[in-house]
């Protein structure tokens, strides 16, 4: 191998790829397995310390291949125990990763990309612009760092995170291979060994990519609705003038109607105060949601600055809730963790170095906003 050949990252090889991967060094298939373990279970990123394998293959892997991991640039816990890290990426941008304990389980929320492409209004990644897909290897180092957290070097890790979600930074379906690897690799026994129905990818919508993600695997999905008509959710969420909510919600029906067993997608429906909380929206989204086999949560706006909108006031919510609960549906409102580190739902930001200029056209009316303000205020 010469000098300037770029090494291979294992970190992010799919168990297939991986597969592959020694294939292409004459090796056989279990040593695949080895490496998922030696990587994703006891964390090991030094070939030289895994002794099962011949020392001439580890001198082998060590010319032609690395174990790079993401830079953990801040890490700290909540009063209420949600963990968040930034992690900095190649090119010097940054995600965010959330870890939510709970009685029961232990979710991690993992960003696909850095920023997001579809400026969805309430988000305030979304304010951020967009800079570039995560690679898979980026993508699960996010779930290797967290998982790695919770034990000590060299022995198996402990199986804090029983739940991964794919609702970080970015919008998976627009990071689609990488995602999958990834995934895939959540799932594999001989890594993280998490089921299917405790991976979740929440889209806003990208409906042919739903259609093909049925293709390719059977995880759980999320659907980012967080409106009940195409009027108000093109306002919310631009991406439904391209694919508006009948269009979206058929392909969802068509996704769960290919699992091999009876489960229901999330529709996920943030409330904020005054836009999209009345009691006409909570009957619109009662009769809409009849389509399809689903469960709804809710999560009350988290503000962020700048943003003009509103929390809901928890009357409201409650109101909004009760309503979809006497019309039949099961209705969850997400509480809100990790507000005190800016780890809330839609407060993930990072550190994105934007190709698309949103983020300055944002601050420009921002600050236009506030000046006119202030000369208001001064009249």
């Amino acid at each position: 191998m010469s000098e300037t050949a770029e090494k291979i990252n294992l970190l992010g090889l799919s168990p297939a790829k991986m597969e592959a991967f020694f294939a292409d060094l004459g090796e056989k298939k279990f040593r695949a397995q080895q490496m998922l373990k030696w990587i994703h279970q006891y964390g090991e990123a030094d070939f030289g310390k895994m002794t099962n394998m011949s020392k001439g293959l580890r001198a082998k892997l060590a010319e032609v291949s690395e174990i790079s991991l993401p830079e953990v640039i801040y890490d700290k816990t909540s009063k209420d125990g949600t963990r968040k890290w930034v992690m900095r990426m190649a090119g010097g941008s940054s995600v965010e990763t959330v870890y939510i304990p709970e009685k029961e389980r232990g979710t991690l929320c993992v960003s696909s990309q850095i920023g997001c492409s579809l400026d969805c209004s309430f988000c305030s990644t979304g304010k951020q612009g967009f800079n570039r897909d995560l690679s898979a290897a980026e993508i699960i180092g996010q779930v290797y760092v967290a998982a790695m957290a919770f034990h000590e070097p060299g022995e198996r890790r402990e199986r804090k995170i029983t739940n991964v979600v794919m609702m970080g930074m970015g919008e998976p379906l627009l990071n689609f291979d990488n995602v999958v690897d990834a995934m895939a690799l959540m799932m594999e026994d001989n890594a993280y060994g998490l089921s299917k129905r405790r991976v979740t990818l929440s889209t806003s919508g990208v409906v042919p990519m739903i259609d093909k993600l049925a293709t390719v695997t059977d995880v759980s999905l999320a659907i980012s609705l967080h409106a009940p008509n195409d009027e108000l959710r093109n306002q919310l969420v631009p991406l439904n003038k391209k694919y508006p909510i009948k269009t979206l919600l058929e392909s969802v029906n068509r996704y769960l109607s290919g699992l091999p067993d009876r489960r229901k997608a999330t529709i996920e429906y943030t409330l904020i105060d005054g836009v999209n909380d009345e009691l006409e929206h909570a009957e619109q989204l009662a009769q809409l949601m009849k389509q399809v086999p689903c469960k709804i949560n809710l999560i009350p706006f988290n503000p962020f600055p700048n943003s003009g909108y509103k929390r809901p006031s928890n009357n409201r919510t409650y109101r909004f809730r009760d309503h979809l609960i006497n019309a039949g549906h099961i209705v969850t409102i997400r509480s809100t963790r990790g507000d005190d580190i800016d780890a809330a739902c839609g407060q993930l930001v990072g550190k994105v170095e934007d190709r698309t200029r949103r983020s300055a056209k944002y601050i420009n009316a921002v600050q236009l906003d506030d000046s006119d303000n202030q000369s208001e205020a001064r009249h």
